[in-house]
């Protein structure tokens, strides 16, 4: 009988039975071996700090963002008095599930398939890899942390099968020498249209390689063409490609996380990543985290409402900046005019300054209120059509 089984093994599923191995709860740490989610790979420093990531994990040190706007304008955005970390999801996941497993969490390969319930409890019914057999784990609490589209969310969780989400691709490549404006140090992000009708495209250095990709809610959008395109935009077209992947990310968290019985969700699953940015790692990580502690705090009362806790802790330091993001992808991510003009307006010092302030440390910055209401007015004069992307 374990306290808890957590399902999938990403930094949400990883965090999430580690936290609840080193607080001494008996936890099964349940993965398919072997899937890479398509991910950038950007962490920033709270996330290094929270979470006590060690260096020898970063692949690359990004000082600086590029934004590309439709017509191939560029505003550069240095990231001042730190870097972003970038990390390889196929050995930082592995690092997160190796983690978990030295604090005590047991490792078991294969899949999902349902949780059954009878008189001996719940049993989280899965097929061992290796074998093909069916196991049975008895358990008092599951996490579902199987990514977007989670078959434990769409099976135990009410709205867990409705989530809006975008289909991102991408292609991990050899990093190139000096070929043409790739810089090693810096993360170009690309909206136009041409590339992704609403969301964006990247170019995002790995060390050695890097991530080149897009993503789309756009039904027939061809994806591998969309890159292939991006990759030729960006003088790439010739570097090795080592993998391709593709996947879903979610949108909007989900309005419930549990299912009032023995069931709570955490990190794609209950669709927390960031919208505008697509940002996804430390927030799956934050989901993991409170997962586990609704978890632990429903073993020790007893009290199913206390599986509650996850979102509410979760939205208690995060909705505002969801809800802001969210404001932003719905005015800028429509059209290519209003994207020129998104772009435009990051040529803005306040905009550079608070956006990345609050990346850096995932809070809104609320200590300069004229640069606020300069970034209002701004985003009002370009929102409106009464200043021109060219003037600013």
């Amino acid at each position: 009988m374990y306290d808890v089984v957590v399902v999938g093994g990403g930094p949400s599923g990883a965090i999430a039975a580690e936290d609840l191995a080193r607080s001494g709860h008996k936890v099964a740490l349940l993965d398919r071996a072997g899937r890479i989610k398509p991910c950038g790979g950007a962490i920033p420093p709270r996330l290094i700090a929270d979470f006590d990531i060690p260096d020898d994990q970063l692949v690359a040190k990004i000082t600086t963002a590029r934004m590309i706007s439709p017509t191939g304008r560029r505003v550069d955005i240095p990231i001042e008095n730190g870097f972003v970390g970038m990390v390889d999801r196929e050995h930082f996941d592995a690092f997160l599930r190796d983690r978990a497993a030295k604090a005590g969490a047991e490792r078991l390969t294969g899949t999902w398939l349902r949780i059954e319930r009878d008189d001996t409890g719940t049993a989280v019914i899965w097929r061992e890899k290796e074998s093909g057999e069916e196991r049975r784990a008895l358990t008092r609490l599951v996490i579902g942390a199987d990514g977007a589209r989670s078959n434990v969310a769409r099976d135990e969780v009410p709205g867990g099968d409705r989530i809006p989400y975008v289909i991102a691709y991408h292609e991990i490549i050899e990093a190139p020498g000096a070929v043409g404006e790739y810089d090693p140090a810096r993360c170009d992000v690309v909206y136009d249209g041409r590339i992704s009708p609403d969301f964006y495209g990247w170019v995002f250095p790995h060390g050695k390689s890097a991530s080149v990709g897009m993503g789309s809610m756009v039904k027939g959008v061809d994806l591998k063409k969309a890159t292939a395109d991006l990759r030729a935009a960006s003088g790439l077209a010739d570097c090795p490609t080592i993998r391709r992947e593709g996947a879903p990310i979610p949108l909007k968290p989900l309005d419930r996380w549990d299912n009032g019985r023995d069931v709570v969700l955490s990190g794609d699953a209950a669709g927390v990543v960031a919208p505008s940015s697509g940002e996804g790692i430390y927030y799956a990580m934050v989901g993991g985290r409170v997962a586990a502690t609704a978890a632990s705090a429903c073993l020790a009362s007893g009290r199913v409402r206390d599986l509650r806790l996850a979102r509410s802790l979760f939205m208690r330091e995060h909705k505002t900046v969801f809800r802001v993001l969210g404001s932003m992808q719905n005015a800028y991510y429509r059209s290519d005019e209003r994207r020129e003009r998104f772009v435009s307006l990051c040529h803005d010092i306040d905009v550079q300054r608070l956006t990345f302030e609050a990346y850096m440390n995932k809070k809104l910055v609320r200590a300069r209120p004229l640069a606020h209401l300069r970034i209002g007015l701004k985003n009002l004069a370009h929102l409106s059509g009464l200043v021109s992307p060219a003037r600013t």
